[in-house]
């Protein structure tokens, strides 16, 4: 019980100016989750809707990594305590795939209602992460042959769905990106290891029914 509390006080501990510590929930992804980290780019102080990297038409401002790339991610305590330390406002990004989860986003409203018809289903879904634009639902690590197979059984796929694999990355709960704040729709239940996560074949499948069926188009965003 004692390390659960001290998971939750890590994961929404707040600084004096009341902004979530991104270091002490970087600290908790890396190390008890072995999930592989690293700073994001901070959106552009002269704007938020515009990304301090080299592109002018960044299309994910300030919640994507540049410097370091994303093959720094890492799990290592005191790599990322520099990081966060030299950078304590940077996003708070998750290498997926590997050891780390993957995940499947699609645009937020679609998102909300695909979930409220699972949970009628009575369907368990892992973590749930949500921005303003979009929602990412983890699921357990796949290849892309894996994903391949998965897409070409089925007759649609809408084609605002977004697949994180091997080589790709998501922002973490509690960024603050160019689109807005990063959170948890659905928290990772506390314990003493890494979140459960589902299979993607039964996410997919889950999803495209529920978009299906629901009648949401889910536009390309």
């Amino acid at each position: 019980m004692r390390e659960i509390l001290k998971r939750r006080r890590r994961l929404l501990s707040r600084r004096n100016d009341g902004k979530p510590e991104l270091i002490s929930a970087a600290l908790t992804f890396a190390t008890e989750w072995q999930w592989p980290v690293l700073p994001g780019v901070a959106p552009d102080p002269r704007g938020r809707a515009r990304c301090a990297c080299p592109d002018p038409e960044c299309t994910v401002p300030g919640a994507h990594p540049f410097d370091p790339g994303l093959l720094a991610a890492s799990t290592d305590a005191r790599m990322v305590r520099w990081w966060w330390t030299n950078r304590p406002d940077a996003p708070v990004i998750l290498a997926t795939g590997g050891r780390a989860p993957c995940a499947v986003s699609l645009p937020a409203l679609a998102a909300s209602r695909a979930l409220a018809l699972l949970d009628k289903r009575g369907m368990r879904l892992g973590p749930v992460i949500a921005s303003p634009t979009r929602w990412a639902l983890l699921v357990k690590p796949y290849s892309m042959e894996q994903l391949g197979e998965l897409l070409y059984a089925k007759d649609f796929v809408p084609g605002s769905l977004r697949f994180h694999g091997e080589g790709g990355y998501i922002a973490l709960p509690p960024s603050e990106t160019g689109q807005g704040a990063v959170r948890w729709e659905r928290a990772p239940l506390p314990g003493s290891s890494s979140p459960w996560v589902p299979d993607v074949e039964a996410v997919v499948d889950a999803v495209v029914d529920a978009l299906t069926r629901t009648g949401v188009s889910a536009p390309e965003l």
